[in-house]
């Protein structure tokens, strides 16, 4: 990570308004690659070529990224770990596998944010709206076929 310290990524941290390290290069690089990809994640493909980079450097350097707006910061499961993505500024949802807890983007089917409507929205100015899909990714169905807990199926004779 430290060879790919290069210009697209001194060009979009700097752009943000951020110095450009090796280290926010590095963990830039490390959730574009993992696409959904946890704190834990991105500490071990960066500590591969910066193995002397600290754990709270990484969260400083996600946190940064964040504000700056390189990364969105999901949390897709409750009580799981947050996970960063560099897919931001642009009106897309999620679907995640109940099973082994793929992560997958999934544009919104209505266009523009905040693509729901708030059947009351208590005074607020909304701008936004998440959802997330659950279900079972192809290769985890296939293995075990699941009954959709919410269908009620008939009874048989």
């Amino acid at each position: 990570m430290v060879e790919s310290f290069r210009p697209p990524f001194v060009t979009l941290i700097r752009g943000a308004g951020l110095r450009a390290t090796r280290q926010r290069a590095a963990v830039l690089e490390a959730v574009g690659v993992s696409q959904h990809a946890s704190a834990a994640t991105v500490r071990g493909a960066v500590s591969a070529t910066l193995p002397d980079v600290s754990h709270q450097a990484i969260y400083d350097c996600l946190a940064d990224l964040t504000r700056a707006g390189l990364l969105r910061r999901i949390v897709v499961v409750d009580g799981g770990p947050a996970l960063f993505e560099t897919r931001t500024r642009d009106n897309h949802h999620h679907i995640v596998c109940r099973s082994c807890g793929l992560v997958v983007d999934v544009d919104c089917a209505i266009g523009s944010a905040p693509c729901l409507e708030a059947s009351d929205t208590a005074g607020f100015v909304i701008d936004e709206a998440e959802v997330i899909y659950r279900g079972l990714c192809a290769p985890c169905a296939e293995a075990a076929p699941v009954v959709n807990p919410h269908v009620q199926l008939p009874k048989e004779s």
